[in-house]
């Protein structure tokens, strides 16, 4: 006998579309199929106000957030799917994080962790996320890459992908051209593939990030590792909005999330679509298994 599993649904910011999604995706019976989802949000009778930016919702938001992983790390829960939180609601509240892949590193004490974009055409792991692009080159050193891609390698095989074959985008235009459009390939970059290389991982690069991309939705590859935000995200954005699923690398529990924010400019009007949160909570379940039955 088994029984299905329950996944902590977090409404994220109370003023956005989160909880709307968040009881839509929990209602819909592709969901109610593979687990039983648990909704965590604001105190009951907390009022919001639809569209506007508060400390008060981004720590709502937060509280919501930890109990999830409480409940997660007690087994109360065995996994989580979160809808979208506001950084800058976050930040008003006081509250360092810059998202929830920081946090939910600080709160489970795990010190490799990595964003991840899984869909069907395309799979990206991000190298850096929530930080500047001037920045980007200062914060993806050799330990960084090296941490992500033996990460990406050993938490890949979960979904399915027993020897999952990487590639890396080059941070430069033309992944550098051999040092005429920057140095970072050489340096940082293609040292860190070859090490990887040498301890039985499947990688290749740096490759250029403006064809990268399309040689792996077309299969050449399972995986490309990006080096900055919007590197991963445009491409997948493009070939599966709304259909992607955002999954935190190196907890010790399972967390996904949605691939978009909280879309402030809809909220309260009951039109938004969780379609990215339904596969977020079905690819939760899937991580978890059913559980024995009692």
């Amino acid at each position: 006998m088994t029984q299905t599993p329950r996944i902590a649904v977090t409404a994220g910011d109370p003023a956005g579309i989160g909880p709307e999604i968040a009881q839509k995706a929990s209602d819909d019976p592709r969901v109610r199929a593979v687990c039983e989802p648990v909704v965590y949000g604001p105190p009951a009778g907390a009022h919001f106000a639809p569209g506007v930016l508060s400390a008060e919702a981004g720590r709502a938001a937060y509280e919501a957030i930890r109990a999830a992983v409480r409940d997660a790390q007690a087994g109360v829960v065995a996994g989580i799917a979160t809808a979208p939180i506001n950084k800058l609601a976050f930040a008003r509240a006081g509250l360092p994080w810059k998202g929830h892949t920081d946090l939910l590193a600080h709160l489970t004490g795990s010190s490799c962790v990595a964003m991840m974009f899984w869909s069907e055409p395309l799979k990206v792991v991000l190298a850096s996320v929530h930080v500047p692009l001037a920045e980007v080159s200062r914060i993806v050193t050799r330990e960084l890459l090296d941490g992500v891609i033996r990460l990406s390698a050993r938490e890949l095989p979960r979904f399915g992908l027993t020897r999952p074959r990487l590639a890396l985008a080059g941070l430069n235009p033309h992944a550098g051209e051999e040092g005429l459009l920057g140095d970072e390939e050489q340096r940082v970059l293609r040292p860190a593939v070859e090490a990887a290389r040498r301890e039985g991982i499947a990688i290749d690069g740096p490759f250029p990030g403006d064809t990268v991309f399309v040689r792996a939705s077309r299969g050449e590859f399972d995986a490309v590792i990006a080096c900055y935000h919007d590197q991963g995200l445009i491409p997948i954005k493009l070939l599966a909005f709304g259909r992607a699923v955002n999954v935190t690398l190196g907890l010790p529990i399972v967390r996904t999330s949605v691939d978009h924010g909280t879309a402030f400019d809809i909220a309260g009007k009951g039109v938004a679509d969780p379609s990215s949160l339904v596969e977020a909570i079905l690819i939760a379940a899937r991580l978890v298994g059913p559980r024995p039955g009692r």
